[in-house]
């Protein structure tokens, strides 16, 4: 989450490549955060392997087409190592801009496909009712850049097994994570191409941990679906009262108005050789390639990487 100067993450992401990190995932948050493609390009100069790409940007605040000339011009910044991770885009990032997200399924769906042909330089015509693009071309895309969707509902699932070459499951419920695996999975068995699937959220091991986790769930629960939240029996009060914190006071109010219990359905929590031990069992478990560490401040992100890594080596 690039909340502070673009150098000091590319500090880190030059320290997460060291470890062995494999992926670099910059947030597309608007006003929230700095630029997303300045900062990106901060970290593809100062890294040599690490692959890098939004995580996750969106087709509301950007035009796809600028979005297809930026990650084009990342890559090849970075020697071939750009990814795009794209998805329906939340509250955090839409409300501020006063952006409504119309027809979001559809729109991503028309996103991808007008990015790969982009990427692949051809001529591109897309009549949409979010964007449009009149015989659009890019000269300088690379055809196989990776194209990765987000999200957590039915619709969104689906479209990532049809069209996408991985997807990111960030802050699903723990009882659905092998539902939506198969579900993806399924979606792509006839397909001749590598799928990444990838988990994401925050490992608990401390009470300031705890809090951030409050935090960090309450736009996420009121962004859930429907069945989400009646499967942890958040009431349309709760959720009007996290959305009016949320407003009123950001994340740090809201986070209070988050039941205790629902941090431990949604993320990892334990002492570091539990969590480790609790996260490598769930990759392995429920068929996950990839795991994605949220790192939400640069104060402590260098120590958390670091013992991240080592918990998921050796728990």
């Amino acid at each position: 989450m690039p909340k502070s100067p673009a150098s000091d993450l590319a500090d880190l992401a030059v320290l997460a490549e060291r470890l062995g990190y494999r992926r670099c995932w910059v947030y597309d948050e608007g006003l929230v955060t700095r630029d997303l493609y300045v900062t990106l390009a901060a970290v593809a100069l100062a890294t040599d392997r690490i692959l890098l790409g939004p995580g996750i940007t969106n087709p509301y605040v950007r035009h796809p087409g600028v979005t297809a000339a930026a990650v084009a011009t990342i890559d090849e910044l970075s020697d071939g190592r750009a990814f795009v991770g794209i998805g329906t885009g939340g509250g955090l990032t839409l409300g501020p801009l006063g952006i409504d997200r119309r027809k979001p399924v559809d729109t991503v769906g028309q996103m991808v496909s007008s990015l790969r042909g982009l990427f692949a330089g051809e001529t591109v015509d897309t009549d949409g009712e979010v964007f449009s693009l009149r015989s659009a071309s890019l000269a300088y895309g690379r055809p196989d850049i990776e194209v990765i969707l987000a999200g957590r509902g039915p619709k969104i699932l689906s479209l990532g097994g049809e069209v996408a070459d991985g997807f990111n499951l960030s802050y699903i419920h723990k009882d659905l994570i092998g539902e939506h695996v198969s579900a993806l999975r399924s979606a792509t068995r006839q397909k001749d191409r590598r799928f990444t699937i990838t988990y994401s959220t925050m490992l608990v091991t401390s009470e300031e941990e705890f809090q951030k986790a409050r935090s960090t769930l309450s736009f996420r629960l009121v962004d859930s679906p429907t069945a989400v939240r009646r499967l942890i029996g958040m009431t349309e009060e709760e959720v009007v009262g996290i959305r009016e914190a949320l407003a009123e006071g950001g994340t740090t109010v809201a986070a209070d108005l988050v039941r205790e219990e629902w941090v431990s359905q949604f993320t990892i929590v334990g002492s570091p050789r539990e969590a480790g031990a609790e996260l490598r069992n769930l990759l392995t478990r429920q068929g996950v390639d990839e795991f994605q560490l949220p790192v939400q401040e640069v104060q402590g992100a260098a120590a958390l990487i670091e013992r991240t890594a080592d918990m998921v080596a050796t728990g």
